[in-house]
C-alpha cells in the first residue's frame, strides 16, 4: 500500500482525479503545500481578490487562475481544480446545494479559481518539532469553528473568520507559535490561545466544520485562521455560485513547504 505521507503530489492528484482517494488530505505529501479552493464567476472575482488581500491571515493566496482556466499554473501546472480535490461543495446563493468529487459539470468559461494557503502545510513542521497533531493521530478531519472575529469587507464579501483548532501540550505552546509563525503564506501563527468562548466558540466538542478531537489534560486549545472562511462568507453574502473544497479535502500543490516559510 502506498504511504500517502510520502507520496508525490502529482501521484496523489492522479489518484484523486480517478476517484481512488476520497478522504481528508491531512498528513499527505509531507513537505508540500496544500490549498483551500474558492471558485467564483468573473463578476465577483475582483471583489474576492480584494477580500483575500484585506484578510490575508484567513485567506492567504497561493495562486489565482486565468479567467476560464482550471489550471493553477504556479501551484501545479499539470493540475486541474475541477477534478483534483477529493470532495467539493457547491453553494448557490448562499445555500449548500451539492457535494461532489468532480465539478466539471458546474464549470463555466467565466470562472476564476483561487487557491488559498492551508494550515495542513505547517503541520509537517509541527511534527518535525515533536508537537502532536491530534486529528492525524485520531484519523479524522481537523475541527473548525465559526468565530466572532469580523473579516474586513470588500465589495459584496463580508462575514466572520473561521478558525481551526489543535490541542497543544502546554509545554509546547510557545514552540508551536514559533514554528507556525514562520509560514505566513499558510495562515502563520495562531489567532487565539486558550478560552474558546473568548472568540465566540461556545462548545469545543461541536465544531461547525470537520470533526471533534480529544483534548487531554494539560493541553491548551490553540486556534489558527482557516481557509474555510470563504465558505462561511458565501453563506453570508450569497453570490450566485461559489464552489469550494469540502472542509479538510485540499488541493495538493507542487510547492515545497519551505518555499513558503521565512527564516
Amino acid at each position: 500500500m502506498i504511504d500517502l505521507s510520502q507520496a508525490d503530489p502529482a501521484e496523489l492528484r492522479s489518484m484523486i482525479r480517478n476517484a481512488e482517494l476520497i478522504e481528508p488530505t491531512a498528513g499527505m505529501a509531507n513537505g508540500y503545500a496544500q490549498a483551500n479552493l474558492a471558485i467564483l464567476k468573473k463578476e465577483h472575482a475582483f471583489d474576492f481578490l480584494l477580500f483575500c488581500q484585506r484578510n490575508s491571515k484567513s485567506c492567504p493566496l497561493l495562486d489565482v487562475t486565468e479567467i476560464g482556466s482550471a489550471i493553477p499554473a504556479f501551484a501545479a501546472p499539470d493540475g486541474d481544480i475541477r477534478t483534483d480535490i477529493p470532495k467539493y461543495r457547491v453553494y448557490k446563493r448562499g445555500e449548500l446545494t451539492d457535494e461532489v468529487t468532480d465539478i466539471s459539470k458546474y464549470w463555466e468559461e467565466d470562472m476564476v479559481g483561487f487557491l488559498i494557503g492551508c494550515s495542513f502545510t505547517f503541520e509537517h513542521a509541527l511534527l518535525n518539532n515533536d508537537i502532536p497533531i491530534r486529528h492525524i493521530e485520531e484519523g479524522c478531519n481537523v475541527p473548525m469553528y465559526k468565530t466572532n472575529i469580523p473579516c474586513m469587507e470588500a465589495g459584496i464579501f463580508h462575514g466572520k473568520m473561521v478558525a481551526s483548532m489543535r490541542p497543544i501540550p502546554q509545554k509546547d505552546v510557545v514552540r508551536a507559535v514559533q514554528v507556525t509563525s514562520r509560514f505566513p503564506a499558510v495562515h502563520g501563527g495562531p489567532i487565539h490561545i486558550g478560552d474558546p468562548e473568548a472568540i465566540g466558540v461556545c462548545n469545543i466538542d461541536q465544531p461547525d466544520f470537520g470533526d471533534p478531537v480529544t483534548v487531554h489534560q494539560g493541553e491548551v486549545p490553540v486556534f489558527w485562521a482557516c481557509g474555510v472562511t470563504p465558505q462561511s462568507i458565501a453563506m453570508e453574502t450569497k453570490p450566485e455560485i461559489m464552489i469550494t473544497h469540502a472542509p479538510g479535502h485540499m488541493f495538493i500543490t507542487d510547492i515545497r513547504d519551505e518555499k513558503l516559510g521565512v527564516l
